[in-house]
């Protein structure tokens, strides 16, 4: 049984939008929480391969394997060839199903698994080893046999108040091992020509299908992933199809997004996964189990140009919400559901992914001073009302409450975009988001023919304006710079200023901002580097997938298409075989570090590639008609590039 840790490369992943597992491409299951993606894990091999536990169907003989997905959703299937023949395993967590035999109300809280013999013979070995609460429960297992003749048996799984009930059909016994890091059940099947095994894990539910059963949810959950993306399709103009180089990777992200969106409240997970190192070897491991606020503007955008448009409204409600919320108490992320109390802590007996401690759970970012999340919130507001029934008079409490907050702590310094921990300064990129605030929060007002302080909003745009051009752009450089009093310290987020109409893409001081990006933070291949020369923290090895999204939406702004096109191209080279994308890539390596999947980095794939397809003048009907027209980022939802 392969217990060494994997690639990230090595993983695929499955979930029904409020449960995510990754599963390996040598057949084990190493990450799962239940009942949600937020809560424990079950099974945490990917961050300790000895204590964290995992669900493995491996072949016992020396094998080749891949994974693909069935084409258009989110179930896996991996494939392995031995010397003696070749089977295939599928994965899915089901999908909403109203009809018999799923009554149940948790019958989503669950993992199927069918293998079956493809050619010749192939002898698996089956590990069942549950590790409840992070591995930190005592775990106890007990086989229960079925009746005589009947090929189903069960194994239940209890900790921490919880229960695990694997069912499994076909020629296939357990037996039960310990050691020290707790017990497992294991077995082997073999599966000739034709021969099928059905497995299910189920949390807190018990729910005995047959195996035709079986194959009924199967069918129902990728007949669901089809219609949902039909659908997407029917309502998002050309974009799947404007180039048909990306149309696989725009799905794909398409899919994924709507993976990490919770299904009861809308709100969006950045990862499903925690403290998957930024640096291997090093401490930069975070819980990215959570819905950060400043996701909003480019979230929506995403949702909407793709067709998520039930999602969207449901997400922008979600944000709204928080919005109606009083400034000085609003987060920088929350809970799925709402939570605001996100304590971390750090699992010592954890080993961590490649022996990369620590293991956090919870994010002490939950209380810091981002001030470019008043920004987000009324930017996202902003768009989303022009797309869809205007502005609530709660709304526009809200906006005016948010300004106001905005014109008193704009010109204090907070811990930034990047969330530096214990060093607070005057980054630029919270000014940006601050004067966004003000901005479209003057542009609603006239818009809507709300009243409100208008004159010392004007006044305080103006300011901030006045700031940032003075304090937060180098003449050496020919730069926008990270903060204020440095003179090398560069930042990706400077590539938002034209994308926020701050100044326009053509004004001198974008353009050497984009052109020193591309010197000193980008490489040959068009991975950028969230910072260089920081002194709140030092330079990174590994660069950041969504910058490069955000310079090659700052390229197209500019009208050097070709210069975008090329590195929206070769930053989809660094996706995994199954067209996923993490936080962060190492470009000496190409290996994919950080969260993982990671919305964000999918996020930026699919704006990017509406920036690219408004650019594309074969591309007749995108976007589409009823997003509207507008000024630059002014434009509901979108920018067209050259807009007048």
């Amino acid at each position: 049984m392969d217990t060494e840790f994997k690639p990230l490369d090595d993983y695929g992943v499955i979930g029904n939008d409020e449960r995510v597992a990754l599963v390996g491409a040598n057949g084990s299951i190493d990450w799962l929480c239940f009942p949600h993606l937020e809560d424990s894990s079950v099974f945490a091999a990917i961050l300790d391969t000895e204590k964290g536990g995992r669900f493995a169907v491996e072949p016992q003989a020396e094998y080749d394997s891949s994974q693909a997905y069935v084409d258009r959703t989110n179930v896996l299937e991996t494939t392995v060839e031995t010397e003696s023949g070749t089977a295939t395993m599928t994965d899915l967590m089901p999908v909403r199903m109203a009809d018999e035999p799923y009554p149940h109300e948790r019958f989503q809280h669950a993992v199927y698994r069918k293998l079956e013999g493809e050619s010749g013979s192939v002898s698996f070995d089956v590990c069942f080893e549950p590790r409840f609460d992070y591995a930190r429960a005592e775990t106890s297992l007990e086989i229960e046999t079925g009746e005589e003749g009947d090929d189903e048996g069960k194994i239940v799984a209890s900790g921490d108040g919880e229960r695990l009930h694997l069912h499994h059909h076909g020629d296939l016994e357990f037996e039960l091992e310990s050691d020290d890091d707790g017990p497992r059940a294991t077995g082997t099947v073999t599966l000739e020509e034709g021969d099928t095994c059905w497995l299910s894990v189920q949390h807190d539910h018990s729910v005995r299908l047959s195996p035709e059963e079986c194959e009924t949810v199967l069918e129902g959950t990728i007949d669901y992933w089809r219609e949902w993306l039909d659908e997407c399709e029917a309502s998002a103009g050309s974009l799947f199809e404007f180039d048909e180089a990306y149309t696989d990777a725009l799905i794909r992200s398409a899919l994924v997004l709507k993976l990490l969106i919770h299904e009861e409240t809308g709100s969006i997970c950045a990862a499903p996964t925690t403290s998957i190192p930024e640096v291997v070897g090093e401490d930069l491991n975070w819980d990215y189990r959570y819905n950060w606020i400043r996701d909003a503007k480019f979230s929506i955008q995403a949702l909407y140009n793709v067709g998520q448009e039930r999602e969207a409204r449901q997400y922008f409600e979600w944000f709204r919400n928080i919005g109606h919320t009083e400034p000085e108490e609003i987060q920088p992320l929350y809970g799925l559901h709402g939570e605001t109390d996100i304590g971390e802590e750090t699992l010592d007996h954890l080993s961590g992914y490649r022996d990369s401690e620590p293991v956090r759970i919870g994010n002490a970012a939950a209380t810091q001073e981002q001030h470019d999340i008043y920004g987000t919130i009324v930017q996202g507001v902003y768009e989303t009302v022009r797309y869809e029934n205007g502005l609530t008079d709660e709304d526009w409490d809200s906006i005016c409450a948010l300004a106001n907050r905005v014109c008193e702590i704009w010109d204090e310094p907070d811990a930034g975009i990047w969330e530096f921990r214990d060093d607070h300064r005057h980054y630029v990129h919270s000014k940006l988001l601050c004067w966004v605030a003000l901005d479209r929060g003057i542009q609603l007002a006239t818009d809507y023919d709300y009243e409100g302080p208008l004159e010392r909003w004007e006044r305080e745009r103006e300011a901030i304006r006045e700031d940032i051009l003075e304090h937060g752009y180098d003449e050496d450089l020919e730069s926008f710079v990270q903060h204020y009093d440095t003179d090398d310290a560069l930042d990706a987020t400077v590539l938002l200023i034209p994308i926020y109409d701050f100044l326009p893409a053509d004004d001198h001081r974008v353009q050497g901002t984009i052109d020193t990006v591309l010197e000193e933070m980008t490489t040959d291949d068009g991975l950028v580097f969230r910072f260089v020369d920081s002194e709140a923290r030092p330079d990174e090895p590994t660069a950041f997938g969504l910058c490069s999204f955000w310079l090659v939406d700052a390229l197209v702004l500019s009208g050097r298409v070709e210069e975008a096109e090329e590195i929206f191209t070769n930053v989809l080279e660094y996706a995994t075989p199954l067209g996923l994308l993490s936080e962060m890539i190492d470009p000496d390596t190409g290996e994919l570090l950080g969260n993982f999947p990671q919305a964000f980095s999918h996020i930026g794939l699919l704006n990017s590639a509406l920036y690219l397809a408004s650019a594309n003048e074969e591309v007749g009907d995108f976007p589409p008609e009823e997003l509207g027209e507008g000024d630059g980022a002014n434009a509901p939802l979108f920018r067209r590039h050259g807009s007048e």
